[in-house]
């Protein structure tokens, strides 16, 4: 063999070597197992049927909703359910995600009692090998016999999962408007008022995800470090600090109805936070209290953060900011500043700590370093009725308000509602991972930057190589034209 021949055939076989190494390289990466994800945060958002919903508010039934364990509603007629847990694993797609609240309807008074009566709570999603299931707590008066029955995770309605891909997920885990269908089971704890088969209102869900724990790689939220203990000459001034808070928060979500018909099909409206509140659903959370308690006065005059501006079609504008809370003699007052735009049929106002709501405080009484109201009725005032443009007359009933008033640097407040990193007034759940199988953004999907980002780094060395081999061969085709020396 010649020389050049077999330098090239040298040049050749050292080419392949390094792709062959390169590809072997590479595999491991790309069917390596994706690490299981813990769900940790999200709502679910589901009208259950609405028809339903207008029997059950209509002439007929005459009846009503009321929400529990911090249930929200979205628009005009979907519940909110929130802070899921569960487990997702990138590889099978398979994902389960149970979500906190409930609703209960009530109608066709009679008496004392409702005969229609049913709850349904803890909605939890279960998906596996491309089908998926939503599974509830029932609790349902039986149509005709008025037999009450109580079941825990029933298999209410089966999920359309058609041409989604649960694989590969990074977080959030979002799905929009899944066809939901009534199961046998379900129609059974529906309390017979649907026969199985019939068509519910679409499931749409939104989570976030953290690393198992114990996995070495941590949470995908930040963890809260521990306060250091307090240090002696700290201790030392306990007694000047003696009435002053640590830490405070007042949760109110103004009125549920205001907020329906925000989102509603009337004003097609939203609410954005600012300066530090805070979104629970059903609720807002105003932040970062300061101010003053007296033990034995049973007083409190608290200033918090944050701000909420209500906007929508037919003039809504309206913002609530600088919130605070007085209580004396046992009756408690949140105190606003009002900016309302005003529209054609009303004129716009602006006040300065005014006092919108006010609530029964009797019992300020602190435990393990912690003063707390929970879910007290409240009451619109004059100045309320005010900054609602006259739709509410003063007297009117509020949302309910909780209170906590932290009088140590231990002291823990009440955790609010966990929605999610991409929580939102509006009632569609934004798109996000996973996606479909037929959308065009599959090919460049970053649901799972690991892999395409070590196949990407991989193709650059296999094009390098290749481009090596190709210079190789050019020269080749150079060296091996007629009348060359070999």
């Amino acid at each position: 063999m010649s020389s050049s021949r077999q330098a090239r055939a040298i040049a050749r076989a050292g080419a392949v070597a390094v792709l062959t190494a390169l590809v072997g390289a590479l595999l491991p990466a790309a069917t390596a197992h994706a690490q299981g994800r813990t769900v940790q945060g999200g709502r679910l958002d589901w009208g259950i049927k609405s028809s339903f919903q207008s029997y059950v508010t209509g002439p007929i039934a005459q009846g009503s909703s009321t929400l529990q364990g911090g249930a929200a509603t979205v628009g005009g007629s979907q519940f909110r359910f929130h802070s899921a847990k569960g487990s997702y694993d990138p590889d099978s797609g398979a994902f389960s995600a149970a979500f906190s609240g409930g609703v209960r309807f009530l109608g066709h008074k009679k008496g004392g009692s409702y005969e229609l009566d049913l709850t349904i709570s803890r909605p939890t999603v279960k998906i596996s090998g491309g089908s998926g299931t939503l599974y509830a707590d029932m609790v349902s008066k039986e149509k005709g016999t008025g037999k009450v029955t109580s079941t825990a995770q029933v298999p209410l309605a089966t999920l359309g999962m058609s041409g989604i891909n649960m694989k590969g997920g990074a977080g959030p885990i979002a799905l929009d408007n899944l066809p939901a269908t009534l199961t046998s089971q379900g129609a059974k704890a529906f309390a017979g008022y649907y026969t199985a088969g019939t068509e519910l209102d679409r499931v749409s869900l939104s989570t976030d995800l953290a690393a198992k724990s114990g996995s070495g790689s941590g949470s995908d939220k930040p963890s809260k470090k521990p306060s250091p203990k307090p240090s002696q000459s700290a201790k030392s001034d306990e007694k000047a600090k003696a009435g002053r808070i640590e830490d405070a928060a007042v949760d109110w979500g103004v009125r549920r109805t205001f907020r329906e018909y925000v989102t509603g099909s009337i004003a097609q409206g939203e609410w954005k936070l600012s300066a530090g509140a805070q979104d629970g659903g059903a609720l807002f959370r105003f932040p970062r209290g300061e101010g003053t308690y007296d033990k034995k006065k049973q007083t409190l005059d608290a200033d918090f953060a944050g701000a909420v501006r209500f906007t929508g079609e037919h003039g809504l504008d309206l913002a609530l900011s600088k919130v605070a809370v007085e209580v004396k003699d046992g009756k408690g007052t949140l105190f606003a500043d009002v900016d309302s735009k005003g529209s054609k049929s009303s004129k716009g106002v602006t006040l300065k700590k005014a006092p919108l709501i006010t609530f029964a405080a009797e019992e300020l009484k602190p435990k393990d370093g912690l003063v707390s109201l929970t879910e007290v009725p409240s009451k619109l005032t004059a100045d309320g009725a005010k900054a609602f443009g006259g739709m509410y007359k003063a007297g009117s009933d509020m949302d309910p308000l909780s209170l906590a008033v932290g009088l140590d640097a231990d002291a823990k407040l009440p955790a609010l509602p966990d929605l999610g990193s991409s929580a939102s007034p509006a009632p569609q759940a934004k798109k996000a991972e996973p996606k479909t199988e037929n959308t065009a953004s599959d090919a460049s999907d970053s649901s799972s930057p690991a892999l395409p980002i070590g196949i990407g780094a991989g193709v650059a060395l296999l094009l390098a190589a290749a481009v090596t081999f190709g210079v190789v061969r050019k020269k080749r085709a150079a060296t091996d034209t007629p009348g060359s020396d070999s």
